[in-house]
């Protein structure tokens, strides 16, 4: 069985490119996927230079490849599934090169927001549903809660 689920955020905006011939349409972008080590760790990683998140190339194929090419953006946090699927080619000099990728079959957007934004922009920037955080109003404590 081949079979991964992914979630992080992109490294930079999706790369949009349509087959020769067929004009299928295929995305690739890069995933930062956090490894989730405890405070302690990430500090030692940190301190000596070692990444904290693995780097996974992402290939989507068809409209979901024109959708993440219009929606999806440096910095947004997405989740995919699919299959791991590795090639090898000849470089210019003649060495065999061999990649790993995962082909993307199902890819969920997990902030949503205009792609112009900026890619510094903060979870808290993006608005869910038709109003905002400030038309909330607090709840007066109750003591008679029955749970």
């Amino acid at each position: 069985m081949n079979n991964v689920v992914l979630i992080g955020r992109l490294v930079r905006d999706p790369e949009l490119r349509f087959v020769p011939g067929s004009g299928m349409a295929v995305a690739n972008f890069t995933m930062a996927i956090d490894k989730g080590l405890t405070r302690e760790k990430k500090q030692e990683f940190e301190s000596q230079g070692k990444p904290t998140a693995d780097f996974i190339r992402i290939v989507v194929w068809g409209k979901q490849a024109e959708n993440c090419s219009q929606y999806l953006a440096k910095g947004k946090l997405v989740a995919i599934q699919g299959s791991i699927q590795t090639s090898s080619y000849k470089s210019n000099t003649g060495e065999t090169r061999y990649t790993t990728e995962v082909l993307a079959n199902r890819v969920e957007f997990l902030e949503w927001g205009e792609k112009t934004q900026s890619s510094s922009a903060k979870n808290d920037d993006f608005s869910f549903g038709a109003g905002s955080f400030e038309d909330f109003q607090s709840i007066e404590d109750d003591d008679d809660v029955p749970f």
